[in-house]
């Protein structure tokens, strides 16, 4: 007998193969057999009329301070994640010494957008350096395997102290550093990662540290990760300065394996310039790669959550409680007041680029220009501020639009995500929690990229979500369906897959607010033979591990 027997499937394995007919069989942690399976299973899995795939590996997550009080690692847990990366932009909490953590703490929230008070109440801190780290991740029981990545931030301040914010490092320190992440890759780290996007600041404004570090400290630490096949995770400053942070990335393909945050613009001559170039590396012999956000992507806005236009008496509905907020937009004489400042100030960005996401349970990230809140005003003959608030008090103050900053033309996009470099990702996991909710990417990818559109087949769309990231983070035994590989393994309705709408909930430390998102079509997600979720809803099993780079 079996542990558990999955039958019936349409087993979709990552490899890239056409689909086939098969049950597996899983003992422990581990596929055992994939085939036709006679034995019975202690526990068994109908998916008949349903796809089995490798479970979903996200790569660019800030999880980091959320799995110290969410062992469940919600949303990602919700969309057949079962393996997350930590540590990305360069923020990380270790290496860090007593008295830099609130320093840490401090430079998370302003980045990414994770309130201070919950990151200092919700982890222990006991550790100092990056195996410590991993050793208490692992006492949390994670729902799903974790991974991390060294961040530069936490490096460089470890070692400069607060010159590490504003000066070059002299050549002893970079040694330091290099010697730091070298054995930070050997107590499991599966890379580095570093931020030089100028939109990234400490609390005081300055650039968090390494942001304009020169290129031979990157280079250095390069060599120390690439000398154990670790991966180089890059957040870049293209916006100011392209040709240099191009340079950067090629240096450090010479050392290890790279991988760097691609988005794209209204036209594709940004992503075809970027295409080109890495390409050409990629030509070289360079393990050069990128992820990219799967559709135009920024903040979520709405009544319940961040508003779209600020100043005046917007400042005055942003500082009520929800149900006054609701209370107030049905007040004639002050949504005359707050209409009258948003035709003077305008949104926070242009309402051709604000989209409502619909008043069904499955939200819409995929209108187009006529789907936009100025093009709906327009054609309503009222202010996009007007329109906001009609469609407020319809969904009874929950009716939510995104504010498209990232990725505004859909074709880029889908160019991006289809080249060879280039997976879809990015979904920001764990960070900007009341902002952005982009968690539900691999779903979206699923049903969009594959179901709806057929712009990947269903092959080509699993081997993007399990092979493919899980060979740029180091991960052989995961990404792929076969006996002997761990049982990490999602049982989905392809038919009835969807996102749900998100939804703002209080339940970070001190009641700070968060945007989740969950997910239909999920007949159940496997992670290390243990099934976590079941029909959608988690099933509180707490099987992840903390997967060591080496290990």
């Amino acid at each position: 007998m079996h542990d558990l027997v999955i039958r019936n499937g349409l087993v979709v394995d990552g490899t890239g193969a056409e689909p086939y007919s098969a049950d597996i069989a899983i003992d422990g942690k581990q596929i055992t057999a994939i085939g036709e399976i006679s034995a019975q299973g202690q526990k068994e899995i109908d998916a008949a009329g349903h796809i089995v795939t490798p479970g979903f590996i996200d790569v660019h997550t800030h999880l980091d301070a959320q799995i110290g009080w969410d062992p469940m690692l919600t949303p990602i847990s919700w969309h057949g994640v079962t393996t997350a990366l930590l540590g990305n932009c360069g923020v990380t909490f270790a290496p860090v010494k007593p008295d830099d953590r609130e320093f840490l703490a401090s430079m998370m929230e302003t980045v990414e957008d994770i309130p201070k008070d919950a990151i200092m109440s919700g982890l222990s801190w006991n550790w100092e350096h990056y195996g410590d780290y991993l050793n208490e991740l692992e006492s949390l029981n994670p729902a799903i395997n974790v991974a991390g990545l060294v961040g530069h931030c936490a490096i460089r301040y470890y070692v400069m102290g607060e010159r590490s914010i504003d000066q070059q490092a002299t050549e002893d320190e970079k040694q330091q550093m290099a010697e730091i992440v070298r054995q930070a890759v050997k107590d499991g780290a599966v890379g580095f990662s570093t931020s030089r996007f100028l939109g990234h600041y400490i609390p005081d404004g300055r650039h968090v540290p390494g942001t304009h570090a020169d290129h031979d400290e990157l280079v250095e630490i390069s060599k120390a990760v690439g000398e154990h096949g670790g991966v180089m995770q890059n957040v870049t400053n293209f916006g100011s300065d392209f040709e240099g942070e191009m340079e950067l990335i090629r240096k450090e393909a010479g050392e290890a394996r790279v991988l760097f945050s691609h988005g794209t613009g209204r036209t594709n001559s940004y992503g075809d310039k970027v295409e080109e170039l890495v390409m050409g590396m990629r030509d070289q012999g360079m393990d050069v790669n990128a992820i990219a956000i799967p559709r135009s992507s920024g903040f979520v806005t709405g009544l319940q959550a961040y508003l779209p236009f600020r100043g005046g008496p917007w400042s005055e509905l942003a500082d009520k409680p929800f149900d006054e907020r609701l209370a107030s937009i049905q007040d004639p004489e002050f949504v005359a007041r707050l209409v009258e400042h948003a035709v003077e100030k305008g949104p926070l960005i242009s309402a051709d680029q604000i989209f409502f996401l619909g008043e069904e349970d499955k939200p819409d990230y995929i209108g187009g220009p006529k789907d936009s809140l100025q093009a709906i005003a327009e054609g309503l003959g009222e202010q996009p501020a007007e329109t906001f608030i009609r469609l407020s008090i319809k969904t009874g103050g929950k009716g939510l639009f995104t504010l498209r900053f990232f990725n505004q033309n859909i074709e880029a996009v889908a160019k991006a995500i289809s080249s060879e470099f280039c997976l879809p990702s990015l979904g920001d996991a764990g960070a900007h929690v009341s902002q952005i909710m982009d968690s539900g990417w691999a779903t979206f990818v699923m049903t969009h990229w594959h179901r709806d559109t057929g712009l990947f087949s269903l092959p080509e769309v699993v081997q993007k979500l399990t092979a493919a990231p899980a060979r740029i983070i180091g991960l052989s035994d995961r990404g792929t369906l076969e006996a002997g590989k761990k049982a990490d393994i999602n049982v989905i309705k392809l038919e009835a897959l969807s996102e749900r709408m998100p939804e703002i909930v209080n339940d970070f430390p001190g009641d700070a607010p968060r945007f989740i998102q969950k997910a239909k079509g999920y007949r159940a997600t496997v992670c290390n033979g243990q099934v976590i979720l079941e029909n959608d809803q988690l099933t509180g099993a707490r099987a992840g591990n903390v997967l060591r780079h080496g290990g």
